[in-house]
């Protein structure tokens, strides 16, 4: 069994009574796996055609997976047709009941399970803010945003203070999956177990009021947060959800549309009714990791929100050479409107201003112009469907692993640039020069 911290398991036991064996012994278990449908690339059916998958019932595209068949080594993985993700997780963002169109903020983002799952159910209008606050784990974010092809997110390196100061009240929607102790990963993580004490548990309780202190501030009348953690003590959940409902009383808990586990009363609690309305996913009764949610509602209705825009800035030759290569090569339209040095960047619409903040990703990386010419980067094939781009190699499978094996492949038809596709699924770009296409998936993905 599961050698589990034994203040833990007392404080377990106290609140499970007679069911803490049995969630105890689910420690044991094999872990659950999923992926989710990256439905910005795919309908899906040739995700479910390569892999044996049952639905996971709280989200519509999520589905479990049997670990022996590895889809994180597939093509398709690269290719950003799915986002490997853990079940339990893919309930909240579900429950942020994201609208197209909106303005919504991931304030602890990294590495963007929910943040891909977000720009899904978003779709191509509106703007994802996703924010992670360590560089590191920021980087990794934005490369995952690239994978899934996501056009309207911006990345940010920036404390919740920061953005709290610059952002005043322009999002309908803000995910909180605030740091916390973790509890909820221990048959995952044995590191969340070394690492785990009663006053780590304190901490991360003060610092999760904190941010949503930050997260209020940002968000318009009528918007909504949806707070979650992956660990399993009142402190960090319920307690945290009282205090903040005691501080702003223009917020209500709402139900979610899925059935999870109640939350728990906890003594003293002012607000227990509602308590009652937040949700927990333990996993000696669910196929998942331990996870808990709440979903707060503002009241109030939303007027317009008038906010600076960030500006373009480009220079006409930028524009003028990346024009030519677009029309040259694609069938639909991205304006460069911002530039970085050399590099061009598609801008979402609806864009703050961004000067002053540290920005991972802006946009839509369309490329670099490089000697008064233009070469797209691997973002933007991603971002394209085979449609969007005048030439297409089309890959069997055996071809697809050796395209993103750095290897030349053979390209009987017109010059220029051309999608390199798997199964619908883009890949990345070649240069074909009527013989070979020259490869150009990024070395530092190649497998």
């Amino acid at each position: 069994m599961l050698d589990l911290p034994k203040d833990f398991s007392a404080r377990m036991k106290s609140m499970l009574g007679d069911e803490f064996e049995e969630f105890a012994k689910s420690f044991d278990k094999e872990k659950f796996q999923a992926l989710r449908i990256n439905t910005l690339k795919t309908d899906g059916e040739v995700v479910k055609n390569a892999f044996s998958l049952r639905p996971v019932p709280w989200c519509r595209q999520g589905y479990y997976f049997n670990g022996e068949e590895r889809p994180g080594k597939s093509v398709l993985h690269e290719g950003g047709a799915y986002y490997i993700q853990e079940p339990s997780a893919m309930a909240v963002a579900e429950n942020l009941d994201v609208q197209e169109g909106e303005i919504i903020l991931d304030l602890c983002a990294a590495p963007g399970g929910k943040s891909t799952q977000i720009a899904c159910l978003l779709g191509e209008n509106g703007l994802l803010i996703s924010n992670e606050i360590i560089p590191s784990r920021a980087k990794i974010l934005s490369q995952n945003i690239e994978r899934l092809g996501i056009k309207n997110c911006i990345v940010t390196n920036e404390s919740p203070k920061s953005l709290a100061e610059r952002f005043v009240g322009i999002f309908d929607r803000i995910l909180v999956d605030a740091p916390c102790s973790g509890e909820g990963m221990f048959r995952k993580n044995q590191l969340a177990i070394d690492e785990w004490s009663e006053g780590n548990v304190r901490l991360c309780k003060a610092r999760q009021l904190d941010i949503l202190d930050d997260a209020i501030k940002m968000l318009k009348p009528g918007g909504r947060i949806v707070y979650s953690t992956c660990t399993f003590s009142k402190e960090e959940n319920e307690e945290v959800v009282d205090e903040f409902l005691s501080k702003y009383p223009d917020f209500e808990v709402l139900q979610s549309k899925y059935e999870f586990c109640h939350g728990f009363s906890i003594e003293g609690g002012a607000h227990n009714d509602m308590l009652a309305k937040t949700n927990r996913i333990f996993p000696h009764k669910f196929d998942g990791e331990g996870h808990f949610f709440a979903i707060l509602q503002r009241s109030g209705q939303a007027d317009a929100v008038k906010y600076s825009l960030q500006s373009s800035k480009i220079s006409q030759s930028q524009v003028k050479t990346y024009s030519e290569w677009q029309k040259e090569n694609l069938s639909t339209n991205f304006v460069a409107d911002l530039a970085f040095g050399d590099n061009l960047y598609a801008m979402p619409k609806g864009t703050p201003r961004l000067d002053r903040l540290k920005v991972e990703r802006a946009g839509l990386h369309l490329g670099i112009v490089v000697k008064n010419r233009f070469e797209p980067s691997h973002s933007l094939a991603l971002a394209l469907k085979p449609s969007e781009a005048k030439r297409v190699i089309n890959l069997t499978e055996e071809d697809a692993i050796k395209y993103i094996g750095g290897q030349t492949l053979i390209c009987d038809g017109e010059k220029g640039w051309a999608l390199a596709v798997y199964e619908g699924i883009t890949l990345g770009w070649c240069k074909c020069d009527g013989s070979y296409a020259k490869n150009h998936y990024p070395k530092g993905l190649r497998k």
